[in-house]
């Protein structure tokens, strides 16, 4: 069973953009951004990078633009559904965001997902490229 960690009061998850977190993935010690999201009163959680480009940052860092309750890649114009992670229009259109498993309880939410381990709230600090570009990488 994965063990709880406490990643975000859900309060700080907005109801019209996303929250951006630092992990660490367990296997590979890698750094990655995962963005909570609000959707019917529960939070989501998915890596933040568009399918169609896997470099590509939907939240830039400053919240992922959002329209009917889809994440929306400003740089392919893809949408996501922000419950299922669907592409439903785009580039990508049928495939999927990545998801990262959590939980919200008692106001909180949890990192259930043991393939990571949450580092901090906010980007990879060690990013400093232009995360409007389409020709950034992100690894």
């Amino acid at each position: 069973m994965a063990s709880r960690r406490a990643i975000a009061p859900a309060e700080e998850v907005p109801e019209e953009t996303t929250h951006l977190v630092t992990l660490r993935e367990a296997e590979s010690g890698e750094e990655r951004e995962a963005i909570l999201v609000r959707s019917d009163g529960d939070v989501h959680a998915w890596l933040n990078y568009c399918q169609h480009y896997t470099h590509i940052a939907i939240d830039k860092g400053s919240g992922a633009e959002m329209r009917g309750g889809e994440l929306i890649c400003e740089n392919h114009g893809a949408y996501f559904e922000s419950d299922s992670g669907l592409c439903t229009f785009g580039p990508c259109e049928g495939a999927y965001l990545n998801r990262v498993s959590v939980a919200v309880e008692d106001g909180t939410v949890y990192l259930t997902d043991d393939d990571y381990e949450f580092l901090r709230a906010g980007p990879i600090e060690t990013d400093d490229a232009d995360r409007g570009s389409t020709s950034n990488y992100k690894f």
